[in-house]
């Protein structure tokens, strides 16, 4: 069982991990799934069954650090709210998806197993932001060409509610303590090249909320090992 550690009401919270599940293809607008879908198909990415789609992923791949190692240069993060069910209730943090964009092309599932999982050091209560959940600002910046770039922004209400995303998942796995669920994330902004989905060294999370004028705010470097034949 793995614990992680959370800063929340003014205290420190610790959370005993059993389930990972990361929430794929979760967007409100399906216009924009559409697009998303078309985006990671640019790189070779089959559809997916479903919409959406629940992933079950090893707990032990989620880390705090602000450093992760990857095999190669194909992988890529994405910003993502976070739930995570606690003493019988919910709390919301952020975290990215980091991914292997080779391998997901030739597997989904597979590539979400392989890399490491950043989540932030904070929470917050659901139920203190559940009524303006729609307006909290998600986006990320990544580190390229010698500066930070906006990498994803928007809304909240770009994904669909999250206890909408709870209720489907009550299909899939158990809804217990302990469980982690990765909420899906936000259209890539593309470079000059007109590249969306690209990795870099370094990524900034944030998730605003302007109504209690606070933040919730991670940021994590990665480190490329050599892929050896």
């Amino acid at each position: 069982m793995q614990p992680l550690y959370f800063e929340a009401d003014g205290g420190r919270i610790d959370v005993p991990v059993r389930q990972l599940v990361i929430a794929g293809w979760t967007g409100r607008d399906l216009d924009a799934v559409e697009h998303h879908i078309d985006e990671l198909a640019a790189i070779g990415v089959a559809r997916p069954s479903a919409v959406p789609l629940y992933y079950r992923v090893a707990h032990t791949l989620l880390t705090q650090s602000d450093q992760i190692e990857v095999l190669g240069s194909s992988s890529s993060g994405e910003c993502e709210p976070v739930l995570i069910r606690h003493q019988r209730a919910w709390w919301l943090t952020l975290g990215s998806d980091h991914t292997d964009r080779q391998l997901e092309a030739q597997s989904v599932v597979h590539s979400k197993q392989l890399c490491a999982k950043p989540i932030a050091r904070q929470l917050w209560r659901w139920d203190a932001i559940a009524a303006r959940a729609d307006d909290l600002e998600l986006g990320s910046q990544i580190f390229e060409d010698g500066r930070w770039a906006q990498y994803q922004r928007g809304r909240l209400i770009m994904i669909r509610p999250l206890m909408a995303l709870v209720d489907g998942l009550s299909r899939h796995a158990t809804i217990a303590d302990g469980l982690v669920m990765f909420c899906g994330t936000l259209s890539a902004l593309p470079n000059s090249m007109s590249v969306a989905v690209r990795p870099a060294g370094k990524m900034r999370l944030k998730l605003h909320d302007a109504g209690a004028g606070r933040s919730i705010e991670h940021e994590y470097s990665v480190t490329a090992l050599p892929v050896v034949n």
